[in-house]
């Protein structure tokens, strides 16, 4: 199995700096803000992805 993905950018500032955290397994900490946060995999979707193929947005 392959290494896990990382992140590209802060989810709170959108900075590019990110490093991993000593805190534990998917934590990251953000140089530029100096924040720190955690990415965890919850699972699929029963449903899915549904489409619109009508074109508009969905009200």
């Amino acid at each position: 199995m392959s290494e896990r993905a990382a992140p590209f950018y802060c989810p709170y500032c959108g900075d590019e700096d990110l490093r991993p955290s000593e805190q534990g397994h998917g934590t990251w900490e953000c140089a530029a803000c100096n924040r720190a946060f955690q990415l965890k995999f919850l699972g699929l979707l029963a449903q899915g992805l549904q489409h619109n193929d009508a074109g508009g947005e969905e009200i």
